[in-house]
């Protein structure tokens, strides 16, 4: 078998969808980087990313447009990457629409096997094919830091009578991804709340901040304090983390600050009826001065 023909078995394997075939495709050690991949996958997580992709795409294909053996085993190929948006990626729900991404490999073939694919392709392409928005900016520039946000709606005619500023500093990329899915459902969760009016989402490196604005007393309390003990909230705090409760009982008029701790329930008065932790409450400030990664604020008029 001649380096093409272990390229065109390559591409077959990635057209039959089987994982399995194109990890055989590789030598030992062997790697393969593109634009969205990253660098250097071997084995097993060359196999996940393929399987990730079909997910997202299931009837992903290539259309080989040209392929040619440079010399010393090295394949030049063009291709053309045909398929449709049916499963989700990113985390984000499927859009239904096609995508046609143009690329090209350089595949290093020792024997009957490959050494390492090198991929190119506008990563681009396939976001904005799909109707999503693509932002490129600065992590910071001097003393401002920048990140994405995410805004819902109701559209509700009702008289704003609260909002919460909740801010969390994750450890990880991978705590990131996890608190903004799970902001995702219990925004969610809360739309169709008599007194919810709107939410925003604010991510900034690995800060997050989410505002909640709610209607006044009455409207949504009861809602409200199912969701803390039941919903994506409540099911989202690990041992030992911060929870509070409402429910039909109401401070007066300021700001309630929570730092992160074992708080179990806050009484009108402030107190706690169980467990550990720092609360603050300040009663009848003019406004929210400040905002601590790490705790959560609230405003009742």
């Amino acid at each position: 078998m001649n380096a093409l023909q272990v390229a065109h078995g390559y591409f077959d394997a990635w057209n039959q969808r089987d994982a399995d075939a194109i990890v055989a495709s590789f030598a030992s050690g062997g790697t393969y980087s593109d634009p969205s991949a990253g660098e250097n996958l071997q084995g097993d997580a060359i196999a996940a990313y393929a399987k990730g992709l079909w997910s997202a795409f299931p009837d992903l294909s290539f259309e080989t447009v040209s392929a040619a053996d440079t010399g010393g085993g090295l394949i030049a190929t063009q291709w053309i990457m045909h398929g449709t948006n049916t499963g989700s990626m990113w985390g984000l729900p499927p859009t239904g629409r096609a995508v046609t991404v143009p690329g090209a490999e350089f595949i290093q073939v020792e024997g009957n096997r490959i050494r390492c694919v090198q991929a190119y392709f506008d990563s681009r392409a396939v976001p904005e094919q799909l109707g999503l928005q693509v932002i490129v900016q600065s992590h910071s520039i001097g003393p401002f830091w920048f990140g994405t946000s995410t805004a819902v709606q109701t559209g509700k005619k009702i008289k704003p009578g609260a909002f919460s500023i909740t801010g969390i500093e994750a450890r990880s990329d991978d705590e990131v991804r996890e608190v903004r899915e799970l902001s995702r459902r219990t925004a969610v969760e809360m739309l169709p709340m008599t007194g919810f009016i709107g939410w925003v989402g604010m991510t900034i490196g690995n800060r997050m901040l989410t505002v909640p604005r709610l209607g006044e007393s009455g409207q949504s309390a009861p809602a409200a304090a199912t969701w803390d003990s039941q919903g994506s909230y409540g099911s989202g705090l690990r041992p030992g983390g911060a929870r509070s409760r409402r429910g039909d009982q109401r401070l007066d008029s300021g700001v309630h600050r929570r730092d992160v701790g074992q708080v179990r329930d806050l009484r009108a008065d402030g107190r706690l009826d169980e467990g550990a932790g720092q609360v603050r409450v300040r009663r009848n400030a003019a406004r929210a001065d400040a905002v601590l990664v790490g705790c959560s604020l609230a405003y009742w008029t």
